[in-house]
């Protein structure tokens, strides 16, 4: 009897990992996890270790007690979720170059690394292709090119690592928070929803099964490759607002902002550091990104599932439903807790 192929999730107890690592199991991989919160799923095939992805012995220690098919690196600090920039870049840039380095030590040659469309700030007006050149405008996006850059200089000087990199857009689900919480307490509480400007820009998603199908493909794919992932059929901001307030039946409306004082407004406010929203998310909040998937369907043959609309309201349906137990959450990862509101607060109370 052949035995089940064991896979590294790093930051398998955060949201996405953790939705990972549960599909894997679900599909018959076993799972180790490392990640410095602690893992409260228990399952057959599961191992969890409460540590430090840059901590090299640990490392070591894991891939010597393991025999690792692959390494799924989803870890990575938010810049919302830390107050100090050194850590957030140590553990985005030397975290990943150490998992590499500890899982080629090991003769394990596959990873899978999850980055992000953080890598841009700005609307390029077209859907971005991976040849684009990426110019992120924040410590998080820079982080994370900085990231495929540690893989891409292993990879020329082991050209037996296959890298496969998936930058992704926002991931939705239930059970996604962060920053979304506020926006579906917006919602929740019957309050305006705002867009800023006139809500035609377009905002691209992934749905996390989405993603999770793509880890699991890229598994048996041969060598290395750089891919951009993400939702087809993507509407404008106001639209998918619109139609999930409908299905959702609550009583906010969307409302306009304008855009130029609105975005000086969200300058000043991280300035003062009295909002939860950074460089990344005032340039962007009245713009469009969207990513070319042409490449992923192509190479992995792969296909999306569900629309932007389709993945927001099931991330709402489970806000809605667990709101309490949502609001009291501590020690979990930033996206598995509601962002602080801060100034928003007062947004709220106008609306």
């Amino acid at each position: 009897m052949t035995e089940p192929r064991e896979i590294l999730v790093t930051g398998a107890s955060g949201f996405f990992g953790g939705l990972l690592k549960r599909r894997l199991l679900a599909e018959g991989f076993h799972v180790t996890n490392i990640d410095l919160v602690r893992d409260e799923d228990r399952a057959v095939g599961l191992h969890s270790i409460q540590g430090d992805i840059r901590d090299a012995g640990l490392l070591a220690r894991t891939f010597a007690e393991h025999h690792f098919f692959a390494v799924m690196h989803c870890a990575a600090m938010l810049a919302h979720d830390v107050q100090d920039d050194q850590l957030l870049w140590t553990s985005n840039v030397d975290g990943t170059r150490l998992v590499a380095e500890a899982a080629l030590a090991a003769g394990v040659t596959r990873v899978i690394n999850i980055s992000s469309n953080c890598l841009w700030g700005e609307n390029l007006g077209r859907d971005v292709a991976e040849n684009e050149p990426p110019a992120p405008v924040e410590l998080y996006g820079r982080s994370k090119l900085a990231a495929e850059q540690q893989l891409a200089e292993l990879q020329a000087a082991h050209p037996e690592l296959e890298a496969i990199t998936l930058r992704c857009p926002t991931i939705m689900d239930s059970g996604r928070l962060g920053l979304l919480a506020i926006l579906f307490e917006f919602i929740d509480d019957g309050k305006k929803v705002w867009v800023v400007g006139d809500g035609s820009n377009r905002y691209q998603f992934i749905y996390a099964q989405d993603l999770a199908t793509a880890c699991i493909q890229a598994l048996d794919y041969r060598g290395s490759n750089l891919f951009h992932i993400g939702s087809d059929h993507v509407p404008t901001m106001r639209g998918m607002y619109e139609h999930v307030i409908a299905e959702a039946g609550s009583k906010s409306r969307v409302a306009s902002l304008p855009k130029a004082p609105t975005i000086a407004a969200m300058k000043l406010a991280h300035n003062l550091n009295i909002s939860p929203l950074g460089p990344y998310h005032y340039r962007m909040i009245a713009e469009s990104f969207v990513f070319d998937t042409t490449r992923i369907r192509r190479e992995l043959n792969w296909q999306p599932t569900l629309t932007n609309e389709q993945m927001m309201l099931h991330a709402l349906t489970y806000y809605r439903e667990n709101r309490k137990l949502i609001h009291n959450r501590t020690d979990v990862s930033a996206h598995s807790k509601p962002a602080p509101m801060g100034i928003i607060r007062l947004l709220k109370w106008l609306s």
